[in-house]
């Protein structure tokens, strides 16, 4: 072989860079991971403490300018006023019951896709089926829910012959349309569980005499913990952040994203803006931790 085919000095300077990163692993591994780090880090990790920053500042009340000088007033007036450990609750309420609602429609409706449908086309037929409602727009979605719960709608008249009305718009039509919205996510991993889930336990199962719901708790539910667990955080901190759709169907009801969006752009206080944004940061951050400690996250 001559030197330009094995790297020499006749080789060019990408050949050589090559067979340079090829005899060094952890060169390697670094110059793969370095760019998204520093994109997590400069624009995900730096934002962040950008805004814990701010949350500290204040505004004056008769120029509307940020006063940059260290205040835990905005933390003071979160956990002292009444009304924001109300919405607090409520709004953990809702990412609750929402994630309930989606782990009960989920369960048997992936259990189905992935255990009782034959064919891999129908399997996929199904999950198509089921992810559709993402292909939408967010808005023409909650636009349909409004007019659905609104008075004179679709919930009014099936409600109709029972000489009954609808809930109408508010706190029962937001969790409707939010457990709606984040279906599909529980339903995803629950259904990916399942699929690595042998056939085997089930036959097993059945041969000892355990009935499909006996099954279904005893056997099948135990080992989709850690699906389970991976589709809730999706459901409870997409619902936990989310301002619009409350607006759209919530009718008075507000959640605490909402006082986020409320001060940036009706209030134009920017510093308790920031300081309720940790809100959701710390409980997000407090339900992994605890999801982790339990040993959920290191099955997946």
């Amino acid at each position: 072989m001559t030197e330009t085919s094995t790297g020499g000095k006749g080789a060019p300077a990408t050949r050589r860079l090559s067979a340079f990163l090829y005899r060094h692993d952890r060169l390697r591994l670094a110059g793969l991971l370095t760019p998204p780090i520093l994109w997590l880090v400069v624009l995900y990790i730096g934002s962040l403490g950008v805004m814990l920053v701010s949350s500290l500042w204040g505004v004056d009340s008769f120029t509307g300018s940020l006063v940059k000088k260290v205040s835990w007033s905005n933390y003071h007036t979160l956990f002292t006023e009444p009304v924001y450990r109300t919405v607090a609750l409520r709004t953990l309420g809702i990412a609750i019951s929402v994630t309930l609602i989606d782990l009960v429609l989920a369960l048997p409706l992936a259990f189905f896709i992935s255990k009782v449908v034959q064919g891999r086309r129908w399997r996929y037929a199904l999950l198509i089926m089921v992810t559709m409602p993402l292909w939408a727009s967010y808005l023409v979605k909650g636009y349909a829910w409004r007019i659905m719960f609104d008075k004179g709608g679709v919930i009014d008249w099936m409600f109709a012959p029972l000489g009954l009305h609808g809930p109408g718009l508010g706190l029962t039509a937001t969790v409707v349309a939010l457990a709606y919205l984040w279906l599909p996510y529980m339903v995803l991993p629950i259904y990916a569980g399942l699929e690595r889930l042998p056939e085997s336990l089930l036959e097993a199962s059945a041969d000892l005499g355990a009935s499909p719901l006996r099954t279904l708790r005893s056997v099948v539910f135990p080992l989709l913990v850690p699906s389970v667990v991976a589709g809730s955080i999706f459901t409870f901190s997409l619902t936990l952040g989310d301002y619009i759709m409350v607006k759209i169907v919530g009718g008075t009801t507000q959640m605490f994203a909402n006082i986020v969006y409320d001060n940036v752009g009706v209030a134009g206080n920017l510093p308790f803006a920031a300081a309720a944004a940790v809100f959701p940061i710390v409980v997000i951050l407090g339900y992994l931790l605890a999801v982790r400690r339990s040993g959920a996250l290191e099955n997946l």
